[in-house]
């Protein structure tokens, strides 16, 4: 506990990595600690992709606040921090003449919260004239013209990179154990990797931040993970809608839905399932069969041949009905993130803004006249013609080998991602960074270059190249070891 840091985030999901870019802005000294091997593990990985309008919330909550002004931010992250957005508007649908009360509820939810751009509840005709494949029962629908789509995970990253580029810290496979107010005012924090003294604890820790507030406050927080279970659709089907395609939401959640991603596959789900395991991702069978019965509804011929994967996510869903941020009173310096589920990826960037000049107000952090905001992205094969095609292979000859197929990712797309700040340590991070391994096949084939050179840019044996840190090795070991007699 040599050195004193001036702000500590638990939690590398998109509103820990998003809050230390933020705090970058200030002449600050940052550091996060993230408990698994990489960045953007939890929830933030596994979600629905979406950037909400604003519609749902109930008016004057956090949540109705957050959307809204985290809405009104991407254009400016798209061009500041290169991740993919796309304004494709969102569709609530209806599928029966008894539900046009609860879209016009929407509808009057949305105007009192301040949803930009177009609002409005469409006809039968309009809905089939927009979105043709729309199941035979959809009655009418609100449309959403701030619905957007992005990816939560590219999001997470170029938040991560711009970060660090700025001078905060990462340290992955930092579980924080423990936390005590000091008596000159600072936070100790306890962790697997060291003990570290801060004027200020950002608690972004997703399904567990209930249990780092719960350490500190009398103002107990009590969060009990969702778990949402998807399928991911083939290319092939990435025009059969055009918008995000909701279901009218209950008291769950916003629905099964049916929308397209970014990247051009199709997401399904996602289920709504309150449990006991802040750690169960597990798929179920019960939960894909709700998932195809129900989104059978907007999609009446799901092809579930075209499936690619299936996956699960949690939300860290809390007991006030509301996101819980900010200091509590009795622990002056500790600033919550906690409950932020949905619309938490929509929110996070005007969370981030937040909790940042909340702490640089408190800490006196002046602006830091060399913070650069931007930062590009790995550039694409996929997404390059012939011309920028030659030139990448010209300047790069690793941009003319290709690792992962169905994706078209190149070796030095891969090898970048493992050299950039904050970068990539196992297979899975190279895929949420790249797309290696995310295609039609699932990594099948890929997965044995990649892990060549995984091995290569961190210097071990390939043996010990993990899929997600831990014991997830994926090599035992050598049938035929040079040198040896291996008869």
């Amino acid at each position: 506990m040599n050195e004193i840091y001036d702000v500590i985030i638990i939690g590398g999901g998109v509103v820990g990595c998003g809050t230390a870019r933020e705090l970058m802005r200030r002449k600050a000294k940052v550091l996060l600690l993230e408990k698994t091997n990489d960045i953007c593990n939890g929830q933030s990985k596994a979600n629905t992709a979406i950037i909400h309008g604003g519609y749902d919330a109930k008016p004057g909550t956090l949540k109705a606040k957050f959307n809204v002004l985290g809405n009104a931010m991407f254009d400016q992250l798209h061009e500041e921090l290169d991740v993919p957005v796309q304004w494709n508007t969102s569709l609530v649908v209806s599928f029966s003449e008894e539900g046009h009360a609860s879209l016009e509820k929407l509808l009057d939810q949305g105007r009192q919260n301040g949803v930009r751009g177009e609002l409005r509840i469409i006809d039968e005709a309009e809905l089939r004239q927009r979105e043709p494949n729309v199941g035979s029962e959809a009655k009418e629908a609100l449309l959403v013209g701030a619905g957007g789509i992005v990816c939560p995970y590219e999001l997470t990253v170029a938040y991560a990179e711009n970060a660090a580029m700025n001078g905060a810290e990462f340290l992955r496979n930092a579980k924080v154990t423990n936390l005590k107010k000091l008596e000159n005012g600072n936070w100790k924090v306890v962790s697997t990797v060291g003990t570290f003294e801060t004027r200020a604890v950002v608690n972004a820790a997703g399904a567990y931040s209930d249990v780092f507030n719960n350490m500190v406050s009398e103002q107990k927080v009590h969060i009990r993970p969702r778990r949402g279970e998807y399928y991911i659709v083939d290319k092939k089907y990435r025009d059969v809608f055009h918008a995000a395609m909701f279901q009218l939401p209950t008291k769950m959640g916003k629905g099964i839905l049916v929308a397209p991603t970014v990247d051009g596959t199709v997401l399904i789900g996602p289920t709504a399932e309150d449990i006991d395991d802040k750690e169960d991702k597990r798929t179920t069978a019960f939960g894909l069969a709700k998932t195809l019965r129900e989104a059978a509804r907007t999609w009446e011929h799901i092809p579930t041949r075209a499936f690619i994967t299936t996956f699960s996510g949690l939300r860290a869903t809390g007991d006030k009905g509301d996101f819980v941020l900010g200091e509590p009173e009795d622990a002056p310096g500790f600033f919550n993130c906690c409950a932020v589920e949905s619309p938490g990826l929509t929110s996070s960037p005007a969370i981030a803004k937040w909790l940042s000049e909340e702490i640089a107000g408190k800490l006196d952090l002046k602006e830091n006249p060399d913070f650069n905001p931007i930062r590009k992205a790995i550039p694409k094969f996929r997404e390059m013609n012939a011309a920028e095609r030659e030139a990448a292979i010209k300047a790069n000859p690793d941009f003319g080998k290709v690792v992962c197929r169905c994706e078209t990712v190149t070796e030095a797309e891969i090898r970048e991602a493992i050299r950039r700040p904050v970068g990539a340590l196992d297979i899975d991070g190279i895929k949420r960074r790249t797309r290696a391994g995310m295609g039609r096949c699932q990594a099948g084939f890929c997965t044995p270059r990649t892990v060549e050179i995984l091995a290569e840019e961190l210097g071990v044996s390939p043996l010990e190249v993990t899929k997600f840190g831990g014991d997830s090795k994926l090599l035992q070991g050598y049938l035929f070891e040079e040198g040896k007699n291996n008869a």
